[in-house]
């Protein structure tokens, strides 16, 4: 299925949480009718409170306030600001809560990775924020990983109608299983679609039946058109044989192709699995660098200096084959340029290199352990019910969601 891209829009491109949360606290104290807030993380810190209470004073105005959190990721949502939310009048849900014993929380069963991973934010109709932000402070990482660096992108204009839509729609279906009828919305809002720029621009989701593949087919088809450069930063990379078959098509086309990835990071078993694969990346002339200054939590790409796209999905069989992600898809050169200096601003300020021979000239036992964490993590995509064919991510046969028959 082809992108749908939409002109007439007007694209901020704000970078980490330091440029991000004062404009999400100002369209929040703005707002006069009704507010949707989805985010996988939903942190008891500052930004959390400040969040929440901007969220209070929005509904003693008036405005509707409608907030859906991942059982999973905000597993503390409930203990945290669920109280005194609902007190105010908030109406807040978790999408696949986390039940039973504690012991249970580490079954891997296919239905408990299919995670919420989406950020976003609508404000009355008319404003919209996507990214990969969560609610949670930059400075909210162990020590040694601080500030979070990340991506979010303030969005007004035609692109309101999908993101809105794909909100509303997961809102009535959290509301349907949780039996919250109450909740269920009375009639669509309109969204305000009137032109506000001139940037064209698309909504790409992921989710289990009509957009399985719509993320990773929009990567591959940017790869295959891609004549001059691609630029990609992402914080979890483990990609299946399509995604990289379609670098090395364009490595051998002559693209050049830089990776930037987590030099530091809170999941050092993916770090490892995902280095097991920088030998095969480099053999192909693709330049490869680890950001070391913090925490990298980016999902972004630019190529050719014309197509950027900004979200929630990591390039790994998580994020491409069971969770729900959102992700911003750009054609315009002025916000492509933008991305592509703050992250070789960032290349520059806190990555480094990484080459063949600081891979060769690691002891046995290094290279061992990145095989055999590789060897973890398929078997653990194995466990949940996504076998080869679905690691391989172009023959994705995924089962229905119930929830989204």
């Amino acid at each position: 299925m082809a992108v749908d891209y939409l002109a007439g829009n007007r694209l901020t491109l704000l970078n980490s949480g330091t440029e991000y949360f004062p404009a999400l606290l100002a369209a929040i104290e703005a707002a006069h009718s009704e507010i949707f807030l989805e985010s996988y993380i939903y942190a008891n810190d500052e930004v959390g409170l400040r969040v929440s209470n901007a969220l209070c004073r929005a509904v003693a105005r008036g405005v509707v306030v409608n907030v859906i959190v991942d059982g999973f990721g905000a597993r503390n949502f409930t203990t945290d600001f669920l109280p005194q939310l609902t007190a105010a009048g908030v109406r807040a849900m978790l999408y696949r809560p986390e039940l039973g014993s504690f012991l249970g929380r580490f079954r891997l069963r296919r239905h408990r990775l299919r995670r919420l991973h989406r950020k976003l934010v609508v404000i009355d109709a008319r404003l919209a924020f996507i990214g990969g932000i969560n609610i949670i402070d930059d400075d909210n990482t162990p020590p040694g990983l601080r500030p979070r660096y990340d991506y979010a992108v303030r969005v007004e204009g035609p692109l309101l109608g999908p993101i809105l839509h794909a909100m509303q729609r997961m809102w009535e279906i959290v509301a349907w299983v949780n039996f919250k009828h109450r909740y269920r919305l009375p009639s669509p809002t309109t969204p305000d679609l009137a032109p506000r720029g001139s940037q064209r621009a698309a909504l790409l989701i992921r989710d289990t039946i009509r957009h399985r593949n719509d993320i990773l087919r929009a990567y591959v088809d940017a790869f295959a058109a891609a004549r001059e450069e691609i630029l990609i930063a992402n914080a979890y990379f483990l990609p299946g044989v399509r995604f990289i078959r379609a670098l090395q098509a364009a490595a051998r086309r002559g693209v050049r192709i830089t990776v930037l990835l987590q030099g530091k990071t809170n999941h050092p078993l993916l770090r490892s699995a995902t280095q097991a694969l920088y030998s095969l990346l480099l053999e192909q002339g693709i330049r490869i660098f680890e950001y070391e200054k913090s925490f990298m939590h980016a999902k972004v790409a630019v190529i050719d200096g014309e197509w950027a796209t900004v979200g929630s999905s990591n390039i790994d069989p998580f994020s491409l084959l069971l969770a729900k992600e959102a992700n911003l898809a750009v054609l315009d050169r002025t916000f492509a340029s933008q991305l592509r200096a703050s992250i070789e601003a960032a290349i520059l300020a806190g990555a480094r290199e990484m080459r063949n021979e600081d891979l060769t000239g690691q002891p046995w036992h290094s290279r061992l352990r990145r095989w055999l964490s590789y060897g973890v993590v398929r078997i653990l995509v194995g466990i949940t019910g996504y076998g080869q064919k679905h690691w391989r991510a172009d023959e994705e046969t995924a089962a229905v969601d119930p929830e989204e028959q």
